[in-house]
């Protein structure tokens, strides 16, 4: 019998989940919140932001931004009424790069810079600023504004270093080699893709390799255009 009441729930849950589809097209709709949570195995707990969190990856996965814009919109509410800090910021930043990819560069920006830090200083998370800082400085990349995003890709490399995580340092070294080539610095970005490469090495880190040649690749084209 618990175990039919519990699915029971779940399927409410979901329901609840799909039905807030049309509603939050343009944004929130009043305080309809669902305030279920869900006791599962253990002390862990299914609550309403997770099922909206789920929802939006959902839509992100299918390519369909809009909603996924509106459902992280909503998980992150609901995180921050739950005080889950943490989760909400990391939403908070999923948010902000959904807006990036729909190219509203804008308002990607101000959710970073007026939430996401706000929220990472208060509960004094280093490593949520760190993210804070690489999300930043992916937006001004794709912005254009190359100075404000080669000083956030630093700042993000500095605290990567102080919390001697390997990989985020680097993502910032890849990073500024961005902002480079986009300047058209190919000599010192080659040697940024070469540090990141060594970081890499030493480090018995492969995920970023493509990255780093495919950086290269686009180095090699852009060079020898300017020779044709």
């Amino acid at each position: 019998m618990k175990c039919t009441c519990l699915a029971l729930v779940f399927v409410l849950v979901g329901c609840s989940a799909s039905a807030q589809n049309v509603n939050l097209q343009g944004g929130e709709t009043g305080n309809n919140h669902l305030s279920i949570n869900i006791a599962v195995v253990g002390s862990a707990t299914f609550s309403a932001a997770d099922g909206f969190f789920d929802e939006a990856e959902k839509y992100e996965r299918s390519g369909d931004y809009d909603n996924a814009v509106a459902y992280f919109n909503r998980a992150a509410k609901e995180y921050q009424e739950d005080k889950k800090f943490a989760r909400y910021g990391t939403t908070l930043i999923r948010l902000s790069n959904t807006h990036l990819v729909l190219s509203n560069y804008a308002e990607a920006e101000k959710i970073v810079l007026k939430q996401v830090l706000k929220n990472y200083t208060k509960i004094g998370s280093k490593a949520g600023q760190m993210a804070a800082y690489q999300q930043l400085g992916k937006i001004y990349l794709a912005a254009n504004k190359l100075p404000q995003s080669l000083w956030f890709y630093t700042q993000h490399g500095i605290l990567a270093q102080q919390l001697n995580d390997k990989s985020a340092y680097i993502e910032s070294v890849i990073g500024i080699a961005s902002v480079k080539i986009k300047k058209k610095d190919y000599q010192l970005a080659t040697r940024d893709l070469n540090n990141a490469e060594l970081l890499s090495k030493n480090a018995n880190i492969i995920k970023y390799n493509q990255t780093i040649k495919s950086n290269r690749a686009i180095i090699a084209e852009k060079t020898s255009k300017r020779k044709v």
